[in-house]
């Protein structure tokens, strides 16, 4: 079995998950922003940006920062059966491929198979780096999409949030990366670590999900 057969069978055989992101699909096309509050904040605008989503799931998420103005977003993902999904989510919004396009290919392949060289905005959401083995190499990846100027923007589960897990659930998890893991990877790539943030703080006190943004300066 292929790699990429392999995602696509995990994707259908988690079902939890399965529900919850076709819940978000409905709800998205119901008009549902899919932005969270904080990261509309850190991204600030995107009107007239363009904006790569590594691992983007059934596309929903980088479609709805295409209704933020965003002028050209690019999803990718391992999953054959969820770019289809995102494709005919794009075509159901009236969005041509200049607007929205999808590409399945593994995210380590990301800078080959992304159909334009570098972006303003390289975007990661909650829920996927604990699929990788290869921090550092997914850094590198995602940092050389970055156009001068631009920035690398992350926003996932924080490490302290699998506190509030029963120890029965912690496999569905994947591997925990800590927040020195991620930073220290981001930060050899030669971006700018812009900021790290945590949100979220309502249980007892524990972060619930983190962001972080690095950017590439402009040649002087």
């Amino acid at each position: 079995m292929t790699k990429r057969a392999r995602w696509d069978e995990n994707f259908e055989n988690l079902p939890s998950r399965a529900a919850s992101e076709h819940d978000d699909l409905e709800d998205f096309r119901a008009g549902e922003d899919m932005v969270r509050p904080f990261e509309a904040a850190e991204l600030g605008p995107v009107t007239g940006r363009s904006l790569l989503h590594l691992q983007c799931r059934l596309g929903h998420e980088a479609l709805a920062w295409a209704r933020h103005g965003a002028s050209r977003v690019v999803g990718l993902d391992s999953s054959e059966s969820a770019v289809e999904a995102a494709r005919d989510l794009a075509a159901d919004l009236g969005l041509p491929p200049d607007r929205a396009s999808f590409v399945a290919a593994d995210v380590y392949d990301a800078a080959d198979a992304a159909p334009d060289s570098a972006y303003d905005i390289v975007y990661t959401g909650p829920g996927v780096l604990c699929r990788l083995p290869d921090l550092v190499r997914w850094a590198e990846t995602a940092a050389a999409l970055v156009a001068p100027g631009g920035f690398l923007y992350l926003a996932d589960f924080h490490p302290l949030a699998s506190s509030l897990v029963a120890d029965d659930d912690l496999e569905g998890w994947g591997r925990q990366h800590t927040l020195g893991d991620v930073v220290t990877a981001v930060a050899a790539t030669g971006l700018r670590l812009d900021f790290l943030h945590e949100h979220d703080g309502t249980h007892a006190h524990v972060p619930l999900m983190y962001s972080l943004r690095a950017t590439r300066e402009v040649p002087s």
